[in-house]
């Protein structure tokens, strides 16, 4: 079997176009079609949907390519041990997260990280909707919460933690809340989940350590929790969100935490992938960069 044609046919699944494939690997895009050509005359099976919009696997070519770039990665850390080479991160890393932290963590992230690997390339998908890793050709996932998928790897992160905040105007002109119960006489901004219609609740931790849910007093009420930050800044209230979406504001004198001696929630976050992925370099150096934390 050639062992080029599999790794253009990995590149291509990849790409999910042979012009991109052709142009990363430097090659005619004829000269790539006919090398997979010959790849699925020799195997007596299609690995290729073809069409005018995209290229995409067949099952068959999934099954085939799972077991080929574990084993293909397998053959490059070789070379590198052999030659001393770093195994170089390069084509494109099809990841998807949550829409607030893909847009206040991963885009700033995934900039660092193309200006360091220079033939790596990001496919961000930032939604909340739960996707399928294998089927819709995923390379990996940023959840939250537990993960209940067996087949999946999964890297715990650190924690994501909830802090309240709240403008400096804002508390300059209603006053800083001295406990949970003071609340009731702010302005706060909440969420309503769509499913069960009701506003997502705020925890706070208790001085004997139990977690309380709290459902605040909202004034101003969104469908999901990315305007909380751009109302908090707007001195519209107090807002309960993600330490890692107010980061920034709060190191710039923006916005400022209240209730601290009550904060104490906190939700588990996950790199997932398919275990085919797991010795993938250019997955790999975006799983450092995360497990690392600096963000």
């Amino acid at each position: 079997m050639d062992l080029n044609a599999v790794r253009m046919l990995v590149q291509v699944a990849e790409a999910r176009s042979f012009t991109l494939a052709a142009g990363q690997l430097g090659l005619s895009q004829s000269g790539l079609s006919r090398a997979i050509s010959r790849l699925e005359q020799e195997l007596g099976v299609r690995l290729l949907h073809r069409n005018t919009r995209n290229v995409s696997l067949t099952p068959d070519g999934r099954q085939f390519v799972d077991h080929c770039q574990p084993l293909l990665c397998g053959l490059e850390d070789a070379q590198r041990q052999l030659g001393d080479r770093p195994c170089v991160p390069s084509g494109v890393l099809k990841l998807t997260a949550p829409s607030m932290f893909g847009r206040k963590v991963l885009v700033p992230l995934a900039s660092r990280l193309i200006a360091d690997h220079p033939q790596l390339q990001f496919e961000l998908v930032l939604n909340d909707r739960l996707v399928d890793l294998v089927e819709e050709g995923f390379d990996a996932a940023l959840r939250t919460g537990p993960i209940s998928d067996v087949r999946m790897v999964a890297r715990p992160l650190r924690p994501l933690r909830w802090v309240t905040v709240a403008a400096p105007d804002y508390l300059a002109r209603h006053g800083e809340p001295e406990s949970v119960d003071a609340l009731h006489r702010h302005a706060c901004m909440a969420v309503r989940n769509l499913r069960s219609g009701r506003l997502v609740d705020w925890q706070f931790r208790e001085l004997d350590g139990r977690m309380r849910d709290f459902t605040p007093p909202a004034r101003m009420v969104f469908d999901s929790g990315d305007p909380l930050v751009e109302a908090a800044l707007a001195g519209a209230g107090i807002v309960q969100v993600m330490d890692f979406a107010v980061a920034d504001a709060l190191a710039a004198g923006q916005l400022q935490r209240v209730l601290q001696a009550h904060e104490g929630r906190n939700r588990a976050l996950s790199l997932v992938y398919p275990p085919s992925r797991q010795v993938s370099p250019k997955l790999k150096v975006l799983a450092d960069a995360l497990l690392a934390g600096e963000w």
